[in-house]
């Protein structure tokens, strides 16, 4: 690794959106799960447990991206497919079985309740972050 390799800057130009995207993602999962968890936890477990998922990985996210360097952005990039994935599960479960979820989650419907920013964003993410390689 060169010392450029392990500055590599990922917030500049249109990173600098997706992190303030992640973190504003981060700010509402987060507030949301710990109110639904300490609240309401025994009226829809799983929905509010996914919901917590969905926080910590928008969390880690953010840090990544910001941290900046080759290390973060391999495990930013892993990140962002495991929420893809998890917003892909989750949203096609809550369309098949909705009475699994009777409250939704971040990830419901494919983030129908948060203008569907939940799928947009892994996405963009993962093509930024495949960009910032190619440009290191």
């Amino acid at each position: 690794m060169t010392a450029t390799e392990g500055t590599t800057r990922l917030v500049k130009g249109p990173g600098m959106l997706l992190v303030w995207l992640y973190g504003v993602m981060s700010v509402g999962a987060v507030s949301r799960s710990i109110y639904q968890i300490s609240t309401e936890f025994d009226r829809a477990p799983l929905a509010y447990s996914l919901s917590a998922v969905a926080a910590v990985v928008y969390v880690f996210i953010t840090y990544t991206l910001v941290r900046g360097g080759e290390r973060a952005r391999r495990a930013a990039l892993a990140c962002c497919a495991a929420e893809l994935a998890g917003v892909l599960v989750v949203g096609a479960w809550t369309l098949v079985e909705p009475s699994a979820f009777p409250d939704s989650t971040v990830w419901s419907d494919f983030g129908y309740g948060y203008v569907f920013i939940p799928v947009l964003l892994p996405l963009t993410g993962i093509w930024w972050l495949r960009r910032a390689r190619a440009t290191a």
